[in-house]
């Protein structure tokens, strides 16, 4: 099973670490990292880290990004319905495995997100912000650019289309990065993801129009062996000293 190094994003990020309530593990559906061995280390992970977890699978919209990518409306729909089925399965039989009580309460997907009254309104909040604010929808156009630009074909740069078409994933999810304990109701919560993020940089560290709410925070979760392995990698190839 995997060791994960775990890196708090800013130093309010650390002091929420602290408490060790509430973890939002981000899922990304059709990236292959997360395979089930990978889901299941992840969900021993938290469940033995924190006071109470969840994972986040950004089922439904992420139709928003293949139709910034050129699929029709209906056929992205359908990609992002049947593998999201897929990941939700994966994590249930993660959490089955742990024997976890109701493991069903533990993952959020868009469906009890947009019946939750307060991702609804954080997300009303980012909508606003998209519309009158030009840097903070800037910040937001950024971001979805780092998504499609490795996604379009022959690493062509994403057009202004492409952007508004695709910005709506980022706009779903960014309540979670702002306040996925509000949401469950957790005084302190960490969204934990493997990657780095500038607009998220950015936004832990309060330089944006909107900012986490208090006991907010965001972790950079990484497996230890496989930040080792790579790292003898790279110094046998004499890339790192």
């Amino acid at each position: 099973m995997a060791v994960y190094a775990m890196e708090p994003l800013s130093g309010e990020c650390a002091t929420v670490l602290r408490h060790n309530e509430h973890v939002c593990i981000g899922v990304s559906p059709f990236n292959s990292y997360f395979s089930p061995e990978r889901l299941a280390s992840l969900a021993k992970w938290a469940y033995g880290t924190f006071a109470s977890f969840h994972f986040f699978v950004p089922d439904e919209i992420t139709s928003y990004t293949f139709e910034a990518l050129g699929y029709p409306a209906s056929r992205a729909r359908q990609k992002a319905h049947r593998q999201a089925r897929y990941t939700h399965n994966k994590i249930h039989a993660a959490l089955a495995a742990l024997s976890v009580p109701n493991p069903g309460d533990h993952v959020l997907g868009m469906a009890q997100l947009n019946a939750n009254p307060r991702y609804v309104e954080l997300y009303d909040r980012v909508n606003e912000l998209f519309v009158e604010s030009e840097a903070f929808r800037d910040a937001c156009l950024d971001a979805t650019r780092w998504v499609l630009d490795g996604k379009l074909a022959d690493g062509c740069p994403a057009t202004p289309e492409q952007l508004n078409l695709g910005v709506r994933y980022f706009l779903a999810e960014l309540p979670l990065f702002a306040g996925s304990g509000y949401v469950v109701g957790a005084r302190h919560s960490l969204f934990a993801y493997h990657q780095r993020v500038r607009f998220l940089e950015r936004f832990f560290n309060r330089e944006l129009e909107w900012a986490p709410r208090s006991g907010q925070g965001f972790l950079v979760v990484r497996d230890t062996v496989s930040e080792e392995s790579r790292g003898r990698e790279l110094t046998a190839l004499g890339i790192a000293s």
